[in-house]
């Protein structure tokens, strides 16, 4: 099978310390990989740098295009990168802030993306957006409200909403649950769960959070001061952790 995104060798410096070093993995259609680590670990500077949000100094990053195949991603020319953000790729902020126009309503957030890819026609944009709202468990009647009049789960909700609506086959996630209330954080991953499921979706999760990668993730990288330093299967990983590091990582979560 081809992998939908192959991954080798991405190294990002800063100065002389570093980001991340020699990140090499392959993510094949339909999975789920978590990647794990205290703050500083490097975690969201690698999702950064695969999702296009900033260029390694070294590496490639490889997607299964549609049309052409494996390119990559990081010698394509700009308009290219920014059509596939739109379609084929997804990003879910940590803070819904970062991914929402906070003052456009809830359901021209969603109708945004669907205007992006062409879509045109006011009635039909309206009804995809109700739909996904729906699916998101957002009150249809909460459509025209700005994402301020929302809670912060409910954005977050909103946010997921705004970039599967155009039905992506790749979706990074920067602690989609990060600094919601643990009730908040259930629903939502339960939501999440059900969406990456139903839709077949490929997703990168990068947290802090083991609770979250058992719950939604296939395999598990656990990174280091910029390093992999230990992947596998999440349950093998964090039921029989071989890293030091990594035992620490899950110990530590056992003594709270």
């Amino acid at each position: 099978m081809t992998p939908l995104l192959s991954v080798k060798n991405v190294t990002k410096m800063y100065g002389d310390r570093i980001g991340c070093a020699d990140v090499s993995f392959d993510l094949y259609p339909g999975e789920v990989m978590g990647i794990v680590g205290e703050s500083g670990s490097g975690k969201s500077t690698l999702l950064a740098a695969l999702a296009g949000h900033h260029a390694p100094d070294r590496g490639e990053v490889h997607f299964d295009t549609r049309a052409e195949g494996l390119r990559d991603t990081l010698t394509m020319r700009e308009p290219e990168r920014r059509m596939l953000a739109r379609t084929d790729w997804a990003f879910v902020h940590q803070n819904p802030r970062d991914g929402l126009r906070m003052s456009v309503s809830a359901g021209g957030n969603v109708g945004e993306r669907l205007m992006a890819v062409g879509a045109r026609n006011y009635g039909d944009i309206r009804d995809t957006a109700t739909d996904w709202l729906g699916r998101v468990e957002i009150n249809a009647d909460r459509i025209d409200d700005r994402p301020r009049a929302f809670s912060g789960g409910m954005q977050q909700r909103l946010q997921i909403a705004r970039n599967l609506v155009t039905g992506p086959r790749l979706v990074f996630m920067d602690e989609p649950t990060g600094g919601l209330d643990v009730s908040v954080q259930a629903r939502l991953l339960d939501l999440l769960r059900g969406l990456v499921r139903e839709m077949g979706l490929s997703a990168i999760i990068v947290t802090h959070d083991l609770a979250v990668v058992r719950l939604l993730a296939d395999r598990l990288m656990v990174m280091k001061s910029g390093h992999v330093v230990e992947s596998g299967l999440t349950d093998q990983v964090l039921d029989d952790p071989q890293h030091g590091y990594t035992q620490l990582l899950v110990s530590s979560v056992l003594q709270v």
